[in-house]
């Protein structure tokens, strides 16, 4: 006998994220047509039920007003986009997302939509995150949320946010998991030719990949140097040597140009060349630890633990199997 359905309200506004609301909404009708019960019951709402003019120009159409919306709703998600700014000063939009967050089972945002789940003060003393390139902003504008720009999404007791984009899809595979288990969640995922899940608590951005290298030619040398030489010693003394500058000059430089110190900047990019060697080698912890210039494999454990709040097994276990042949 078919159970209620588990119903999902997807909130959009003008300039949305047209991939913030479609991610969600794939991954929950993928979960039904593999015969999930309860069903996800999906709609899209507005304020006033008019169509959703995503950023990218195209329009989605709405099935409802936002006042129309009854509560007791199984899922909230609330979609980022350009728009979400005047979106936050929408206090319409914000009655309606407090009224109805009072009685869902869970909310959640996308991206930058985190904005409007903060402008109703339901991240209020909350870890949130939000897109990388937005997080700053949302920080500034609402200092009782306390921005974490790492994660892929952050689960504060019945409120989840994700980072940019397609993380969305990341955090709806996982609302899948929660509600029917892991076999259902990969059997979404293959049908979705996508990762099985990233863990939330993986970085949104690479620092390989997350930007131009420095302009100050002594901090971008030495940038250069400490990816070439994982194994050697790169503590502040050898590398203030290697510039031919004093350690306080070094740790002024660093500061100024790449926001943390010479040893947490070593031990990051330490571990993210030891996350890159794990998701493509079969090589032992022991040999990544000693080509990552890890003293040891239990410190290679305690850095990923930090960096990533997982231990190098668990990492392997989940991103080795995606790797290509």
């Amino acid at each position: 006998m078919e159970r209620i359905p588990r119903r999902v309200v997807l909130v959009g506004y003008p300039d949305a994220e047209l991939l913030d609301l479609a991610c969600p909404a794939d991954v929950f009708d993928a979960a039904n047509r593999l015969g999930v019960q309860p069903r996800y019951e999906l709609r899209t709402a507005t304020v006033d039920g008019h169509g959703i003019r995503c950023q990218n120009g195209l329009t989605l159409g709405a099935q409802q007003r936002l006042d129309q919306v009854e509560g007791g709703l199984d899922t909230l998600i609330v979609s980022g986009g350009l728009g979400c700014e005047k979106a936050a000063e929408d206090i319409r939009l914000i009655n309606h997302i407090r009224r109805l967050a009072d009685s869902s089972r869970r909310v959640a945002s996308v991206c930058s939509g985190a904005a409007v789940l903060a402008a109703a003060g339901l991240l209020n003393g909350c870890r949130a995150t939000t897109h990388w390139i937005y997080a700053a902003r949302l920080a500034e504008r609402y200092p009782a949320v306390t921005v974490d720009p790492v994660p892929l999404f952050i689960r504060h007791g019945s409120v989840y946010t994700s980072a940019g984009v397609t993380s969305g899809l990341d955090l709806a595979l996982s609302f899948v998991e929660e509600d029917h288990g892991p076999t259902l969640a990969r059997e979404v995922a293959r049908m979705l030719v996508t990762y099985l899940q990233r863990p939330g608590n993986q970085a949104q951005v690479s620092m390989f990949i997350s930007g131009p290298p420095p302009e100050h030619r002594v901090v971008r040398d030495l940038v250069a140097h400490i990816a070439e030489k994982l194994d050697a010693d790169l503590g502040t003394p050898a590398l203030a040597a290697h510039a031919g500058i004093s350690t306080r000059q070094l740790s002024r430089l660093f500061e100024a140009h790449l926001g943390t110190t010479p040893s947490k900047h070593v031990r990051a990019t330490r571990t993210e060349a030891a996350a890159h060697l794990l998701s493509t080698t079969e090589l032992p912890l022991a040999a990544i630890a000693r080509r990552c210039g890890f003293g040891s494999t239990e410190t290679l454990r305690q850095a990923f633990l930090d960096h990533y709040d997982t231990p190098p097994s668990a990492y392997r276990r989940v991103h080795l199997r995606h790797s290509p042949a």
